[in-house]
C-alpha cells in the first residue's frame, strides 16, 4: 500500500485529500472472476484509517478517549476489477457536525483508468470507555477541516 499525495494522484480523485495505491491481490477475486464485492470495504477502511492516521486521531485510542465508529456504509458498483490490477481509493470528509462526519470514498483502477466504485460512512464519535456518543474533538473537527480544505496537502507535498 503506498501513499500517495496530490502530485502523484490521477485526475480522477483530485477533490480527495488522502489517496492510496493498493496492488490487487490474486486471493481478493470471488468465483465469477473479479474483486469480490467485500474487498471494497476493506479498501475503504484502508483510505478511512489513513486519513485518521493523517488527522492524528488514534485509533483505537489508548487512553479510553473518544474514538471513530461505522454507523452504516454503502458502495456503489461501476465496474468490475480483476487481477492484476492496482487501485487508487480515496477518502474525503464534508461538514463534520458536533458528534458526526460523513467520509466519500472513490476507488479508481489503474488498469482502466475509469472509477469502479464509489461510497460513504457515517462514523459517530464514540467514547469507547462510557460506551455512549461523545462529542467530536474541536481540534480533531479543525484538523479535519483543514484537511479538506488543502492546508495539510500542501505540507504533504514539500
Amino acid at each position: 500500500m503506498a501513499r500517495m499525495n496530490a502530485k502523484q494522484a490521477p485526475e480522477l480523485l483530485s477533490e480527495f485529500p488522502v489517496v492510496l495505491e493498493i496492488p490487487v491481490a490474486w486471493g481478493e477475486m470471488d468465483a465469477m472472476g473479479h474483486v469480490n464485492n467485500a474487498v471494497y470495504l476493506r479498501w475503504f477502511e484502508c483510505a478511512r484509517m489513513e486519513y485518521f492516521s493523517r488527522i492524528g486521531w488514534e485509533v483505537p485510542p489508548r487512553a479510553g478517549g473518544p474514538g471513530p465508529i461505522l454507523a452504516k456504509t454503502n458502495c456503489v458498483f461501476k465496474l468490475p476489477i480483476s487481477y492484476p490490477d492496482s487501485i487508487w481509493v480515496g477518502a474525503r470528509c464534508d461538514s463534520p457536525e458536533t458528534d458526526r462526519f460523513t467520509m466519500h470514498y472513490r476507488v479508481v483502477s489503474k488498469a482502466h483508468q475509469a472509477v469502479a466504485a464509489e461510497g460513504e460512512g457515517r462514523l459517530i464519535c464514540f467514547d469507547y470507555a462510557t460506551q455512549s456518543k461523545a462529542p467530536l474533538p474541536a481540534s480533531l473537527r479543525q484538523t479535519m477541516l483543514e484537511l479538506e480544505a488543502g492546508e495539510y496537502r500542501a505540507n504533504l507535498e514539500s
